[in-house]
Order: structure tokens, then sequence, then C-alpha cells
């Protein structure tokens, strides 16, 4: 029974807020002369925080035109927001900007979709030793990250050098499919002082700066023991596959929207995708010098800390994940 009432009493309560809401913006219309979608696109500078309104008045529209807009083929963009404009009765001639804003924010929101879709389909595409491009990828893995030192076989122990588990790295794109590669690869090539400083360090680790206040609290047992302790480090190509996998979480979450709808002009494309990816390894690393852990085996623990870190930091609607991205080109980051 009380299950019952406490249900009753949610749908009510959903009743009224839809209700309120409905009546709320028929109001607001009617005074400011402005829709919804005009009200958020005056109100509201490029970026996150006008895409992200865009796109959840859209979704939550009772239009079938409007909830359909987000789901349409990026050819059909400027015809949609043709449609819409003639649907809310706005002259485009006397409204030109809110024409190009509502574009670009859905050119936004189905670039978006169609990058899942393209990352999607690089996880499910497994390893083939068979294929010529992708042995030609993985080559090229080894002779950008160790230049100077030729690879004795195919398969061989030196890729461990750059931290895969054994003779053969295709055993281990078994959890990312050909994305974990194609993000080593163009971390390597886009990125590669970066690229190989984190290899470096990774091999030769280092414990974290103690600060000297730090250093005075501890005991001379602790200052011995974290003295004689090895910094440790970790598989530079098994840690990439890791974070391949936390980006694409953030990505199909939507977590990643934030950053995306901020450094995309128009459509976020797989670029953007691989830049966040170098980003987050440069930011795994650092996070992992800071918590100085005392084995591999506090890895998982490091990784969820460092995920909740980034998911809290694009709560923030302005925030960029790279604003400096040193390889990025202007017209695929809009810094």
């Amino acid at each position: 029974m009380k299950h019952f009432l406490r249900v009753l009493t949610q749908f009510f309560v959903f009743l009224y807020c839809k209700c309120l809401w409905r009546t709320l913006k028929f109001v607001v219309r009617k005074v400011t002369g402005r829709c919804e979608l005009q009200r958020i696109c005056y109100n509201n500078k490029p970026g996150a925080r006008r895409t992200l309104k865009i796109e959840s008045s859209l979704k939550f529209s009772k239009s079938e035109l409007l909830q359909s807009a987000v789901s349409v083929h990026p050819d059909a963009v400027e015809k949609t927001i043709d449609d819409i404009m003639a649907l809310k009765k706005i002259n485009p001639d006397t409204n030109p900007q809110l024409g190009i804003s509502l574009q670009a924010c859905l050119y936004q929101i189905v670039g978006y979709r169609n990058l899942v879709l393209e990352v999607e389909k690089l996880r499910r595409e497994s390893y083939d030793c068979e294929n010529a491009e992708h042995e030609e990828m993985l080559l090229k893995l080894w002779k950008t990250l160790r230049p100077e030192t030729p690879l004795t076989g195919r398969i061989s122990k030196q890729w461990c050098e750059i931290g895969f588990q054994g003779s053969d790295p295709k055993t281990d794109f078994r959890g990312m499919g050909l994305l974990g590669l194609q993000n080593l690869l163009y971390f390597a090539e886009h990125d590669k002082a970066a690229a190989m400083q984190v290899l470096h360090d990774s091999l030769q680790p280092k414990h974290r700066t103690i600060s000297q206040d730090t250093a005075s609290k501890m005991s001379k047992a602790e200052w011995e023991k974290k003295k004689f302790d090895k910094a440790i480090g970790y598989s530079f190509a098994i840690v990439g596959i890791n974070i391949t996998d936390l980006a694409y979480a953030l990505l199909v979450s939507g977590a990643l929207k934030t950053h995306l709808y901020n450094v995309a002009p128009e459509m976020p494309s797989l670029a953007h995708f691989q830049q966040t990816f170098c980003y987050l390894m440069q930011e795994f690393h650092k996070f992992w010098i800071e918590e100085d852990p005392s084995d591999i085996m506090e890895f998982n623990r490091v990784r969820a800390k460092f995920h909740k870190r980034v998911l809290k930091q694009l709560k923030n609607a302005d925030m960029t994940l790279c604003p400096h991205f040193a390889a990025s080109d202007l017209h695929l980051v809009n810094l």
C-alpha cells in the first residue's frame, strides 16, 4: 500500500511539474516574444552551455520535428533548421543570427552522435595480424617510440619495452580493438615529445617531490623507508589501452559533451577524441606520480580516482580538457 501511494504521489508531482513547466514556457514566450530556443541562443555564449541546453530543449519538446532534429543526418541539418524556424514562426530575415547559432549547435549534436558510432566501430574491430594495414600501424608505433632500436622480429620480447605484456601485442588489443592501437599511434606521432617522456618515466619512475613541510612531519622511519623504496612504474602500452577505455566510457556516457562542444566549432571528429586521449594520458601520468602508489596492484584504485576527478571537471559547462594541445591544428580545435 505504501509503495502504491508513493508511486501515485510521484506521478502527480511529475504531472504537476510538467504542466507547470509548459505553462511557464507559454507565459515567458508571451512576455518576451521569444521561444525557448531563441532565449537559449541569446542568453548563452557559444559552446557547451548553449548546445547542451538546445539539445535538452529539442529532446524533451512535444514536437516530433524538434525531437527528431537531434538524430538527423549531417546533410539534413540546414533543412532541419529551416523547418524549425518555420514551425516556430521565426522570420530568418529579422533573426539571421538565430539560424546560424542553431545550425552550429545541431552540427555539434549530430556530430557527437556520429563520433560515438565511429569510435564504437573501431573498438569492435579486432586486431588482425593478417591485415597489412593493422600490421603497418603496429610497426609504425614501434619505429616512432623506438626510432634507434630495430625490431628483431614481429614476435619479440622487445614489445615489452614499450609496455606490452608479451611478445605479441595483438593479444593486448582484445578489450579496445583497433581503437587502442590508433590512439597509441596518434599520441606517438602527433605529440611525440610528450609520448616519449611518458614512456621514459614509465620505465624509470620517480617518487613525487616531497615538500619540506611534508618531510618535516614524517617520522625518521617513514623518511628512510620512502628514501629507499623504489618508485612504481607501469606498462606504457597497456595503460594507454586502459586510458582508451576510460576515454571511451566518457564519450559513450555523454560526459565528454562538455569538452567537445567547447572545442569543436561544429562537428566533433575522431581527431578531437584522439587529442582528448593524449591529454588524458599525460594527466594520468602526472596523477600516477602524485599518488605515488606502493605497487602496481594499486592501479585500479588510482584509475578510479582519476576517473572521478575528470568527471568532476566535466560538470563545469565551460570546461575544456586540453585547451593548449600542442599538436592541434586550428581547424580541428577551437582554441
